[in-house]
């Protein structure tokens, strides 16, 4: 809305906002900084802009250009995929360890990783993990998607699924050769008890 009241900008931000919609608004001048302060994001323009609409923006646009509004959108999504990403590997990871720990100990009254070996394994993952998801740049295809809502969960219905198929597919990998080392050491063992002793 341009040429408008600074009231007709505020109240209609607000319908917005009582709608449930992501507002985002951009403004240079005083008459700006209600609907600016009001929104869910601030867009001040650093260069024509006045000292109240920045003072009002979350966010200062250096160049007071459009293109820097639309890398802004970008970059914010890339953050919130790459979040999203890295929450779905941390949980995949977790849980594959957590069941095998779980169900080795319950079999068998041993686990196959220590709590210094999990460690590890979370420090590892961590690490890397943060610096594959943080190094990775924003695409074209990130606009194409629904700005995310008010209302809308972190890990959607389709991370959990995603998580717990490929948990399952790791455990039912990992399983196996649990199974095959616990029946080799109770071999050695069962051998080493019946082994005859020499006087």
């Amino acid at each position: 809305m341009g040429r408008s009241s600074p009231n007709d900008k505020l109240l209609l931000v607000q319908a917005l906002r009582m709608g449930g919609h992501v507002v985002a608004v951009t403004g240079d001048g005083t008459n700006d900084a209600p609907a600016l302060h009001e929104a869910d994001i601030g867009l001040g323009m650093g260069i024509q802009g006045t000292e109240v609409a920045k003072e009002s923006s979350d966010i200062i646009i250096l160049d007071d250009n459009f293109a820097s509004v639309v890398k802004v959108v970008r970059w914010g999504r890339s953050v919130y995929a790459n979040t999203q990403k890295f929450i779905q590997f941390q949980l995949t990871v977790n849980v594959s360890a957590l069941v095998i720990n779980v169900v080795a100990a319950v079999s068998n009254g041993d686990v196959p990783l220590t709590a210094v070996q999990l460690l590890w394994v979370n420090l590892i993952m961590d690490t890397l993990g943060a610096l594959a998801l943080a190094t990775e740049p924003p695409t074209d295809q990130l606009m194409d998607h629904h700005p995310v809502g008010h209302r809308e969960l972190l890990i959607t219905n389709i991370m959990w699924r995603n998580v717990l198929v490929q948990a399952l597919y790791q455990v039912s990998v990992l399983a196996p050769p649990l199974v095959n080392s616990c029946n080799a050491f109770e071999g050695v063992v069962l051998t080493a008890v019946k082994w005859p002793r020499r006087h």
